[in-house]
């Protein structure tokens, strides 16, 4: 009885040791591109309108917005890229990204500031939300950042795209932190994807002096580029670092051929200030440079139908180029 009690127990030792085993080598196996954990937040922010974002007026509606952290495979204090969507929401092309980062070792921020606003797009009506709001919110996700155990503060990249472009860009302004990031945390790098560079506000080549790098793509009719090359040689004229890469050949959101959405379409009813000049006026009032009256989306520079769609050579290409960037800026396990 006593052999048959210890075969017995030497088999269950032996089952649990290849059981651990496997487990042990299943983990290893999990692809880098897998978080090792997803943790999903409230974001305290505000809906307020761009005048009282100029004037630091914060008698606005209280809202909540969403956040989704995935930290990368890895231990330790990890690096972490806020990433902001555009005027139609949190998409396909925006996991395409997330899953790029975390391979790196690099966490994630994606923040959703449409759902919990009611909103599922803006590109319709734009008027629906004030152009500036989304910098709040990626702000305010640096309060959340900035308290965890499992971030880094002094590497926190933001990347955004075309609204949520315009945000990342345009969050690097001193006078914008200084009236609304109360985290203590300063962005190391801004990355915004074809924004929206049409606006000019005081004081807008006082950046933050962190490195700002722009994608854009040459025929883009939705954000022209054009707009972003005359900024671009301000803020270098004002000695700042910043760079603008342009891909030929690459429509608006181009990087929608990382998940092989290539085809570019109209965006039919879709609104663009492709035409339009607004200049920050006197008591934080965005004008229309041609008119010379407050701009508002139904002036007749607003225009209809741009068009759409990725293009999988660019987008591989500023993949690239940002991973290389970001490996550069960070240096990630």
């Amino acid at each position: 009885m006593l052999t048959d009690w210890r075969l017995a127990a030497t088999a269950i030792l032996f089952c649990c040791a290849v059981l651990f085993t496997c487990i042990e080598t299943s983990a290893q196996q999990v692809p880098k591109e897998i978080a090792a954990r997803t943790e999903i937040y409230a974001i305290p922010s505000l809906t307020i309108s761009d005048h009282q974002f100029l004037t630091g007026d914060a008698n606005g509606k209280p809202v909540t917005v969403g956040g989704e952290l995935r930290i990368a495979q890895g231990t330790g204090r990890l690096p972490v890229v806020v990433l902001m969507h555009g005027s139609s929401g949190v998409g396909s092309t925006m996991d395409a990204w997330v899953r790029q980062f975390n391979s790196m070792g690099i966490s994630t921020f994606v923040i959703d500031g449409f759902s919990g606003r009611g909103l599922t797009a803006t590109g319709p009506n734009q008027a629906l939300l004030g152009r500036l709001n989304l910098i709040l919110d990626i702000y305010h996700s640096l309060d959340i950042l900035a308290k965890h155990p499992r971030v880094d503060p002094n590497r926190i990249a933001l990347i955004g795209f075309s609204r949520g472009g315009q945000a990342a860009l345009y969050a690097s302004l001193d006078r914008f932190n200084k009236l609304w990031n109360k985290s203590g945390l300063q962005f190391a790098a801004y990355i915004p994807f074809y924004p929206d560079c049409s606006t000019s506000y005081a004081g807008d080549t006082e950046v933050a002096a962190r490195p700002i790098r722009i994608f854009h793509g040459a025929p883009d009719d939705y954000n022209p580029v054009a707009s972003c090359e005359a900024y671009v040689a301000r803020l270098k004229e004002a000695k700042r670092d910043v760079e603008l890469t342009e891909y030929p050949d690459s429509a608006h959101g181009f990087d929608a051929g990382l998940i092989g959405a290539n085809a570019v379409v109209e965006a039919t009813g879709s609104q663009t200030v492709r035409h339009c000049t607004i200049k920050e006026g006197e008591g934080g009032v965005l004008m229309n440079a041609a008119t010379q009256a407050p701009f508002s989306y139904k002036d007749s520079c607003v225009e209809l139908g741009p068009h759409v769609g990725g293009n999988p050579t660019t987008a591989i290409e500023a993949r690239n180029a940002v991973s290389d960037f970001l490996t550069t800026l960070f240096r990630p396990g």
